[in-house]
Formats: C-alpha cells, structure tokens, sequence
C-alpha cells in the first residue's frame, strides 16, 4: 500500500550532463554466441551428491541403496507369488478373475498408424523434456513441502547441506551434470535448460491434443478407461501372475490387461495432465494473478509435485519397456510400430530406425546446444513466446500475503558489487548515493536516499519466484514505480525501462535489465529500500532494487544505480533485453 511521507517531494533536478549520461558504455557485449570454456564467467563444474530424502528432522535416506533393497523385495514377492499360486483359493480367484476386463462389442481391434506415429513422437518429444527437465533441478537442487526454501526444510536434494556462510547465493548450489544426462550439462546452464524444456513442451501438449482427439473419435478410448470395477480384482490377478513368473497370455492386440490398463490410464488421463497443471503452478504470473490457487498450491508444492510426476514417468517408461521386450518382443513391436498382429520383423525394423533417430538426437543434444545457443533460444521461443507474453500481461494485485507468511529464511543471489565506487558508498552508509532517472523522459532527476524516502511509501507483502526454483515471502518498503514515472514524467515514445545495478556481470560489465514500460503501472512494481521492516541489505541489493511480481528473481535488478526510458530494449547493451539474456541466452520474458 501506499502512504504519504512527511518530508515534501523532492524537487526535480536541472539537465545536467550527469543526470542526462546514460549508463550504456559500462555495459560490455558478449562477442561469441558459444558455451565454451570462458562462458559464464567460466563458473567451474561442481558436482552433487547421491539422490537424498530427509528421514525424521536430521537423517537422510540414500535413494541407491533402494536398488537392492528393491531387488531384495523383488525375490521375496516372487517367492511369495509363486506359494499363492499354489492355493486353492488364489488359483480359484485367478480363474475368475483373469485378468481382463471386458471391452464393449463396438470398442476397435488393433492399433491404427496414426498411434505408432503418436507414440514415437511421444516418446522423442519426452527425451529432451526429461533430460531438461533434470537440469533446471540442477539448479537448485532441494525440494521442499513448505512455500519457503529454508535450509534444513527440504525434504530431498542431490546437493551437499548447505554451509554456514551467510552470503552463500543460490547459484553456488547449483550442480554440474553429465551431458549425456542433462540438457544440457553445465552447470547453470538454466537459462538454456528451459528454452529446450519448455519448447518442446509446447510440441509434446500439443501431440498430446491431437492423442486425444483421435482416441475419442476413433474409439481407442475404450482400451484406455476402465469402465467397472472388477478392473481392480483383475489387476490384483495380473500382479500376481507377473510376480510368480506364469505371466498372462498376451492380448494388446485385442484388448490390454488390467494392470496395463491402470497404467495407462494413470499415465495419459492423470500425469500428463498434471505435468502441465504442476508446469504452471510455478509461474509467477499465474501465481500472483490466481491467489485461491497458488495460497495452497504454492510454487515449492508444485515443483515436488512435478517431480513425482517425473518419477511416475521414468518408471512407468522402465517397466513398460521391459515387459514390452519379454512379453513376446516381435510381436509387441508390430502392434505399435507396424500396425498388425504376427511375428515379422516389420515393428522392428521401423523401432530400430526410430530407435536409432532418438539415440542420435540424445547424443547431439547437448553438442548442438553449446555449439548454436543463440539458435536454441530463438527456437524455444519462437514456440513458447505467444504463451509468455500473454501470461506476462497479468496484472497481479495486492493483499494475497501477510506479515505471518514472511519467511524465516530468503536466499541471496547474484554477483556481489565488487567496485570500488559500491564499496565507498557503502562505507559511508549510502549518503552519497543518488539514483539517475533519465532516457525518454520530460524530467531526467538523481534522487538520493532521503529524497527518495520523501515520495509516497508503498510496502507490499509478495513471493519471490527465482529461475532456479527456490521462494521466499518478504515485506518490500520503498517506492512505487508509479510514482517514479509521475516523477520523470516518460515521452509517448518510451516503451521500456532499463534498470543497472552497481554488480558487475560474470562477462565483465554491469547487470542490466529490461521491463515493458506498461508493468511499471502494476500495483506491485516498486523500488524497495526496505525488507521486513528493516534498511535491505547488502546480500539483498542495498540501497535500492527492483520488484515486480508478474517476473522471475533474475529480472528483478538489486544494487540500482540507474533508470533509463528507451523505446526498445535492442539499441542496449547486447540487444537481448538484459544482462543474463545477452550472455546466458535467458529470455527478456520469464513470466512462466
């Protein structure tokens, strides 16, 4: 909300050389559109730990050791199934209850091209999403069940406990991984990570409607649903068969068993859709935009959430592919590859050559990335840009938060101001520092400190949403942007606003951001020189930073030392629409 100060306006300053010097020439280009050696600043690989779940308050679980455990588990329940079937009463209820349910007499035989197609392009379009999918985990690599990223609240990591330090960032959690697995590899390699994850994203919903549509109109639905209840005895019938090794006769061509069934139905009707559904819960502009939602489903509930929906898909692909080869392989393979029911070679050779499509697109994957990145940013895009920018038109509105919802804990982020000039101003307490509004402006002004506290206060209870997954609620007191643009007063012409920062970027020269000049109008877009009360510190941009909930953390500049009014954001720096898109091919809108 906002409030009236004591203190009067400050008056607007005289067109001074100064005031009306932009900060462009402290801005570098990046000269190579590459990810080698030198990128990023050369941030060193640094490699995780082991998949990890807490146990109790401080004992941690190594998810490996469920591999024998699992094969351990494996040979006991087949040992177990195969005494069952030796009972009456167990070979009683196999016979009743063989493992089918029954199709409708109008329900289709057999799988039509269309499906093989479907299937294939399912399965290429799931190899980039998966192995981006991890890398962006990667990147803050801890989950958690609360709305805040607290150390030692998170439930999972495949990172270290984080130390003591408490300047540590964000980004010195993130891990490194191996580029066959990652999408790719490098570590904070997030920026690249989503093009491809989102992207195909938008490829795969879309095969996924046309699935859809086909199987209602073709009927193929029929095979997918269960339709009455004895789909449960009949499923309890299968495992066991499968367990004791005396497996159910094969059927798919005609009709799939009950547990085949299940799956089916869980994967296409339940986690695929809530793959998107969990996607979306993270944007912090649907966030901040559908508050009866996300004050439940917070961003941290549905990063777990889409993470267990991984793990569904990983093993449901594991088992089905295995029982796909050891159910009668040929046969399997013409079902979906060839479109008939015998045993030729047909489904096989078109598997081995889709096989051979996707094996080749995993190996170049990564390669292609680090090799054409300014292509891979424009391609991820050109497909998920339409669906950004109309997110990042959503205003969001205040009140959703209150003081029992601030966070005990907000991680820092960033490259620290290492500049002689930020180390003088904060030694003497900021009291030289002076903010330079200028550009496409009727009122270029510097305003220092105390000016700036002489506007109309505004403070604001919001969520922070970082890139890297992690959320923090914090209290922001400073001034709204509101009030700088009645202020400074922008031309008609004016259409973005750049922000710099005192920090320099991993490349060499300032952080920079751009912001569409009409969010400047949105109720919570403000410059914050307070948090929780308090002057914001040095680890959280002291003495002024940027707010604006409808984008993600790396937008949100810290360290400000100057505004500019420009009509694009191309004629600045790089020409990408910020610092972190020029040099790490992020993308001047993040709303999702």
């Amino acid at each position: 909300m906002d409030a009236l100060a004591d203190e009067p306006n400050p008056p607007a300053a005289k067109n001074t050389p100064t005031v009306l010097q932009s900060f462009r020439t402290e801005l570098v280009k990046k000269e190579h559109d590459v990810v080698d050696a030198d990128w990023a600043g050369g941030v060193p690989p640094q490699f995780g730990v082991a998949p990890r779940i807490r146990v109790g308050k401080n004992k941690w679980f190594n998810l490996l050791w469920l591999i024998p455990i699992g094969v351990l588990l494996l040979i006991v329940g087949i040992a177990v199934a195969k005494g069952l079937r030796e009972l009456p009463a167990v070979q009683d209820f196999i016979t009743r209850y063989p493992g089918e349910s029954a199709l409708p007499a109008d329900a289709p035989v057999g799988f039509p091209a269309w499906l093989g197609w479907q299937h294939f392009l399912n399965a290429f379009f799931m190899i980039f999403i998966i192995r981006s999918g991890v890398t962006i985990l990667a990147d803050h690599p801890r989950l958690y069940m609360t709305r805040h990223s607290t150390p030692g609240k998170d439930w999972f990591r495949i990172q270290k406990p984080i130390p003591t330090d408490p300047l540590y960032t964000a980004k010195q959690d993130s891990i490194t991984l191996p580029n066959g697995v990652g999408l790719p590899g490098r570590r904070h390699s997030i920026g690249l990570a989503r093009w491809w994850h989102l992207g195909v994203d938008t490829l795969w919903l879309l095969n996924g409607l046309v699935f859809m549509v086909l199987i209602f109109v073709t009927g193929q639905w029929m095979r997918l649903i269960p339709r009455s209840w004895d789909v449960i005895p009949n499923s309890i019938s299968v495992a066991i068969q499968y367990l004791s090794l005396n497996w159910p006769i094969e059927n798919g061509w005609v009709n799939y068993n009950s547990l085949q069934l299940i799956a089916y139905f869980l994967t296409v009707f339940i986690a695929a859709p809530a793959a998107l559904i969990t996607g979306l819960g993270m944007s912090p502009a649907l966030s901040t935009r559908f508050r009866w939602i996300s004050s439940v489903f917070s961003i941290q509930i549905a990063r777990t959430l889409h993470f267990l929906v991984l793990c569904w898909f990983l093993m449901f692909i594991l088992v089905h592919v295995t029982l796909v080869l050891t159910t009668g392989a040929l046969r399997n393979l013409n079902h979906m590859y060839g479109a008939r029911d015998d045993g030729s070679w047909v489904g096989f050779w078109i598997f081995a050559a889709s096989l051979i499509v996707m094996i080749v697109a995993w190996v170049g994957a990564s390669p292609l990335t680090y090799r054409f990145p300014r292509k891979v940013q424009k391609v991820g895009y050109a497909l998920i840009g339409p669906a950004q920018k109309l997110f990042e038109h959503i205003d969001a509105k205040p009140g959703q938060y209150t003081e029992k919802d601030i966070s005990p804990y907000f991680w820092h982020n960033g490259k620290y101001p290492e500049t002689e000039e930020y180390k003088q101003l904060r030694a003497g307490n900021f009291a030289d520092y002076k903010l330079r509004i200028n550009g496409l402006v009727e009122n270029p002004v510097e305003l220092d400190l105390a000016q700036l506290r002489g506007l109309a206060h505004h403070e604001q209870i919001t969520q922070h949403f970082c890139i890297q997954g992690w959320s923090g609620v914090a209290k922001w007191g400073g001034v709204s942007m509101n009030t700088i643009l009645e202020l400074a007063k922008p031309k008609p012409e004016a259409k973005w606003v750049i922000f710099y920062s005192f920090a320099l970027g991993p490349d060499g020269g300032i952080y920079y951001d751009a912001q569409p000049i009409e969010q400047m109008h949105y109720p919570l877009t403000m410059l914050a020189y307070e948090m929780n009360d308090d002057d914001l510190s040095f680890g959280h941009g002291a003495p002024l930073r940027l707010r604006n909930e409808v984008q993600l953390g790396f937008k949100l500049v810290k360290w400000i030392k100057g505004i500019e009014f420009v009509e694009h954001f191309s004629e600045v720096g790089g020409g990408e629409g910020g610092y972190n898109n020029d040099h790490e091919f992020f993308g001047y809108r993040q709303s999702i």
